[in-house]
């Protein structure tokens, strides 16, 4: 698109889209059902999935060749209890999963979330329930199911140690073993015999094996050595093992502020005497560094090659090698992305999510692609203006995946994988209200960055309103996230992008903001420099995005807001602090406001006497790039919104801002969501959290007013 077209150019609509539009509530927007947790089974054309409807989490089936979808589990409140760890058998008989906890936490993922109060919180706990209906049964307390290849037995984590149960909970858990450390990552060998798992110890952590029928028997280590082992997987034949190797902690401090790569090697074991050689080593590069996008190295071992990710050549990009090592292929070459990435289950092909096709906006896209895993011939399977992720294949050949557009929430679809068009499933769990007619179409806008770097966004606006609309940007957190042209992969960013077409819906003109450190354009905008604690560049592209508003012929530029949460909230912190004449109110959600506590505990008081050469540089550098650092400059009011039970950013953060906020006298306004964690787990708390938002701004704004007139 012309990136100096105007304001009123993107947002002109036909007279009937004009017709079309209508009014609808937050919580009507907010009732879509949302799908995770895609699996399929390895044999068959069995599927499963959790639906997220309302708070009422469930989990659902179905089977080819109908797909007719089937709800199994029969959770009836909004309790807050989340739904992970999906995974079916190999037979497809059984449906495992974990009920509770916050597995996308920082820390404490594992111990219970309790929003209802309840006087005994909730236990986090492994579920099984017959793929042909029938209770749920309760296996154990625990995390991280694996269901072995023989459709008998699950292993899983309990206190830093492995235990096991049978699929149909008949008998109660034991423990496997006991080693030091924490042990996790189990994997089953192809013929349910043994099982190779990760044992952290700290500074260094070492493959091992268990070998399920000699259960007396010693453990084995596989080459033990002063490194970080990660990420074993079987060959086909089970003789072997595949891992990647990073080097062990310790060393001279370095430089805090310089960057610098991060090795990593991928190696081949002997499963029988736990010898190992080398077959390869990433590109001493900064792009060589192990890849922090989805799945990390996302490490498989495939029909006769070693699949693997790396960012070597400036995308996140999938190659193979032979699998007794050799020159790495380079499997899927071009300008997108790789992520969600699975294999089938005859080893031959990798399917994953990309920001790839022939259309230019397919960059703030996603779609899946498929690749087999000798040669570069990868094939976007669905093309369009729509938006897939997560695919997996059935045993029978059978694609399924997650599906949306701009305007219908996302449901699941299956296809055949050597191609045709995607069929919905579960269509009948929108709710019959739902506002979809009335969901604007997100415009790509591109600009640059005072430094010249590119900034992609996308612009919520519905037609009429004032002629002059307040405009408010939205920051998304991670930070390597990338905000989407229609529904996100991301419940918490589904919500985001809800709440975004709401406030579209209400007058306001939004333009959220995929600011360096996100994912989707590269390897430089994602690992930028001076960015973070480093000195915050990524600020740049947010002001930007603020000035760029100001300068639109249907913007009022004395009322531009900014919300966000955690990084985004960091975010949301650092305009109203540095540039509050810019910034006239914003909500800042969990966000991160002072990026030198702990930080600069290990810079100044190391344990040791020797410390980096730029430790107190690196502290200045950190304090400058905190928000609280610019309390003094602070005057548009904030709303200041936080869980009380925030495992990703710690509720202190924004006490110890509020404090600041209020000696100086800022207007700010708070909201404490008590006993929630950072991703809201109760629906009636998300939606409490995006009324509090748009309440805000209304009245900030005068939206209530202007809309009585």
């Amino acid at each position: 698109m012309n990136r100096a077209l105007t304001l009123a150019a993107l947002t002109a609509l036909s007279p009937a889209a004009l017709v079309a539009q209508r009014s609808y509530t937050l919580e009507q927007i907010r009732s879509y059902p949302f799908p995770n947790e895609m699996v399929a089974a390895a044999t068959g054309s069995r599927i499963a999935w959790a639906f997220n409807e309302r708070g009422l989490r469930n989990i659902y089936v179905a089977e080819g060749p109908g797909y007719a979808a089937r709800r199994l589990t029969s959770y009836t409140t909004d309790d807050g209890q989340e739904l992970t760890s999906v995974a079916l058998s190999a037979n497809g008989q059984w449906v495992v999963y974990l009920r509770g906890g916050d597995h996308g936490s920082n820390w404490d993922d594992g111990l219970p979330v309790n929003p209802e109060f309840l006087p005994s919180p909730p236990k986090v706990q492994i579920w099984a329930v017959p793929f042909s209906g029938g209770e749920p049964r309760l296996l154990a307390d625990g995390e991280a199911p694996v269901i072995s290849p023989k459709n008998d037995v699950v292993v899983f984590e309990r206190g830093g140690q492995f235990w096991s149960v049978p699929v149909d909970g008949a008998t109660p858990a034991k423990q496997l073993f006991t080693a030091r450390g924490v042990q996790g990552s189990p994997v089953w060998s192809p013929d349910g015999t043994r099982i190779a798992f990760v044992s952290n110890r700290g500074d260094r952590a070492f493959v091992g094996v268990y070998r399920v029928a000699e259960p007396s028997g010693p453990l084995q280590w596989i080459a033990p050595s002063y490194s970080r082992d990660r990420s074993p997987r079987w060959s086909p034949d089970g003789r072997s093992l595949a891992f990647v190797r990073l080097p062990g902690a310790g060393g001279a401090p370095d430089s805090v502020l310089a960057r610098r790569h991060s090795p990593w090697s991928i190696y081949r074991a002997d499963a029988a005497t736990g010898a190992a050689t080398k077959l390869w080593t990433a590109p001493k590069t900064l792009r060589g560094s192990v890849s922090t996008t989805d799945g990390g190295t996302n490490l498989h071992w495939a029909a006769g090659r070693i699949v693997f990710l790396s960012y070597q050549d400036g995308w996140p990009h999938l190659y193979s090698l032979p699998e007794t090592g050799g020159e790495a292929l380079l499997l899927t070459p071009g300008r997108f992305m790789a992520e969600h990435i699975s294999m089938s289950p005859d080893r031959r092909w990798m399917v994953f999510a990309a920001n790839a096709g022939s259309d230019s906006l397919d960059i703030d896209r996603r779609h899946v692609v498929k690749v087999p895993v000798d040669r570069a011939a990868p094939e976007v399977m669905t093309p369009g203006s729509g938006l897939e992720w997560s695919p997996v294949v059935t045993g029978d050949g059978t694609l399924a995946m997650i599906s949306a557009t701009t305007e219908r929430p996302p449901l699941p679809a299956v296809m055949p994988l050597s191609g045709g068009t995607p069929r919905l499933l579960a269509a009948d769990r929108i709710p019959a209200d739902y506002p979809t007619g009335s969901l604007v179409v997100p415009k790509q806008v591109v600009f640059k960055a005072p430094d010249g770097v590119t900034v992609h966004n996308q612009l919520f606006v519905a037609p009429g309103g004032l002629a002059r609309k307040p405009a408010i940007i939205y920051v998304h957190g991670g930070p390597p996230r990338q905000m989407l042209l229609g529904w996100h992969y991301s419940d918490y960013y589904s919500n985001a992008y809800a709440t975004n077409q709401y406030l579209a819906s209400q007058g306001y003109l939004v333009l959220s903001v995929n600011y360096r450190l996100g994912i989707g354009y590269g390897y430089e905008f994602h690992q930028p420099a001076r960015a973070g604690t480093a000195g915050a560049s990524e600020y740049l592209d947010v002001k930007a995005a603020a000035l760029w508003l100001a300068r639109q012929p249907n913007v009022d530029p004395r009322r531009i807001g900014i919300y966000g949460g955690s990084y985004g909230g960091y975010l949301v912190a650092l305009a109203l602090g540095r540039d509050s004449r810019l910034f006239a109110a914003g909500v800042d959600i969990h966000g991160v406001h002072d990026r030198t506590i702990e930080r600069t505990r290990n810079l100044v008081s190391p344990d040791r006497f020797e410390r980096a050469p730029d430790a107190d540089l690196a502290a200045r550098v950190a304090w400058r790039s905190s928000p609280v650092s610019s309390v003094n400059t602070w005057t548009s009011p904030v709303l200041v919104i936080h869980g009380d039970d925030d495992r990703n950013v710690r509720f202190s953060q924004s006490t110890d801002l509020v404090r600041r906020l209020e000696e100086k006298g800022v207007s700010v306004e708070t909201l404490v969501i008590v006993d929630d964690t950072h991703h809201f787990m109760r629906h009636a708390n998300f939606l409490r959290v995006g009324d509090a938002t748009v309440e805000f701004f209304n009245r900030r704004f005068g939206m209530e007013q202007a809309r009585a007139h």
